[in-house]
This record gives C-alpha cells, structure tokens and sequence, in this order.
C-alpha cells in the first residue's frame, strides 16, 4: 500500500461542471490545460500539482479517493466541502 501519493487536481464548484471535464479529459484533453483554465484552486496555475502528500494531510474524501486511486487514471468527481474534485494520481510510493 502507497505511503504517499503524487497527485494534482482540479478544483470547481458543482458536480456538474466535474463531470463536463472528466467526459474532456475521458475524451483526449490534457488534464493539466483543463486545471489550468479552469481549476478554481490556486493549484490550477502549476496544472493542478499537489506533489507529494501522505495521509492526514488533505481532508478525508479527497485522501480516500487519491489513495484509492490507480496511478495514471483520473477519479471523481470527489466532493468535500472546498467543492467537487477531480485527481489525477501521478505517482505512489
């Protein structure tokens, strides 16, 4: 089991809007153009990088779903009370 994730997400207001952009990002787009323009997480700017985390560090449904989560795939939408999330898992170790 991973110790900590490497992971970036996309941050935004309804679930709705969530699932517009994983149907983009399940269609080819880049994840990291989409959290660019439309993450509204500061970490939008860097292509949504979170880098590395272990657990305890992000709030409980987010941390689930990044631990959870098969490296390389997108989860979400994932909802806390920031808004809906979307995460990409880019490494484990």
């Amino acid at each position: 089991m991973a110790k900590e994730v490497s992971a970036a997400h996309i941050l935004v207001k309804t679930e709705k809007e969530a699932k517009e952009i994983k149907a983009k990002i399940d269609g080819g787009e880049s994840f990291q153009d989409l959290a660019k323009k439309r993450s509204s997480c500061p970490s939008g700017k860097k292509g949504g990088d979170l880098g590395w985390f272990r657990r305890g560090q992000m709030v409980a449904p987010f941390e689930e779903a990044a631990f959870a989560a098969e490296k390389g795939k997108v989860v979400g939408p994932v909802k806390t009370e920031f808004g809906w999330h979307l995460i990409l898992v880019k490494d484990q170790r």
